[in-house]
């Protein structure tokens, strides 16, 4: 009789935990912002500098006190002002790769056309495959700002481009007691994956220190708000991330509201996924 031990089906896949226990994990990304300033051999402190050079996309920051403070400043210049507008940003990333000036390699193509400006050297700073990051942080609640840590491929191919989005908050989103957080998968160039994104309401005061964190595996990819899981999206980019963490001024020309407009960020760590 032939053999059909090629049909039999293998383990299923485990379900990610309710509660994202981290005790006895020792993270390999452990970012406390416990120095003097900022760690550069963590963080580059510019936004996809290869669309707009480093000159317009440098972010505006002081680390004090065991926490990073991101702000955008009320003189602060448009980011690429031809590109994305009157956005303004201030934005932190663990890698950086582009091609030659006039391609189109480069990382985030967050619209159609862009073409790289001003080469930058390839740099992986912090960019795992698969694995738990979390941050503490405190948004905004500014009608015009926007925060968010977010993960997208180093995309050194250009399928390798997708997004995973571990916290995104607008400030017209943040009430008192409860507020919109974003969370999902964005598949860009990735032809393996489908878009899978919500901005789901929470009970919580995001103006104070809370975590987000990310569950990433082969299999899915799960998001938690203090640490009780809040989704899970079931498919999952098969490359390496790096982080980005910034604080937008989002088509704000008349620069209304309070400045500086601030992410305020305890700590962001990342975790080899447990055995």
């Amino acid at each position: 009789m032939p053999s059909h031990a090629d049909d039999t089906p293998g383990p299923a896949p485990s379900r990610p935990p309710q509660t994202l226990d981290l005790d006895g994990v020792e993270p390999d990304f452990d970012e406390q912002f416990d120095g003097p300033d900022l760690d550069l051999t963590r963080w580059l402190p510019y936004y996809l500098p290869q669309w707009a050079g480093r000159g317009s996309t440098a972010a505006r920051y002081h680390v004090s006190d065991g926490q990073l403070v991101l702000r955008v400043d009320e003189d602060q210049p448009p980011w690429a002002p031809d590109l994305d507008g009157p956005t303004r940003v201030s934005s932190l990333q663990t890698g950086l790769f582009s091609g030659p000036v006039g391609s189109s390699a480069g990382q985030h193509h967050f619209r159609s056309g862009l073409s790289v400006r001003q080469e930058q050297p390839t740099l992986r700073l912090y960019t795992p495959q698969y694995g738990i990051v979390e941050v503490r942080a405190a948004a905004s609640d500014d009608p015009h700002a926007l925060v968010a840590l977010w993960m997208i491929g180093f995309e050194d191919a250009p399928h390798r481009s997708a997004e995973i989005c571990v916290m995104e908050i607008f400030g017209k989103d943040v009430g008192v007691s409860s507020a919109a957080v974003g969370t999902g998968v964005h598949p860009f160039g990735d032809p393996t994956l489908v878009d899978d994104f919500v901005a789901d309401r929470h009970r919580v005061d995001v103006r104070e220190m809370h975590r987000y964190a990310v569950r990433w595996t082969p299999d899915d990819v799960a998001f938690y708000l203090d640490r009780e899981l809040v989704r899970v999206v079931q498919q999952s980019p098969a490359y390496p991330m790096q982080l980005m963490l910034n604080v937008y001024d989002l088509d704000n020309p008349t620069r209304r509201g309070r400045y500086p407009k601030e992410l305020v960020v305890d700590y962001v760590r990342g975790y080899p996924l447990p055995r």
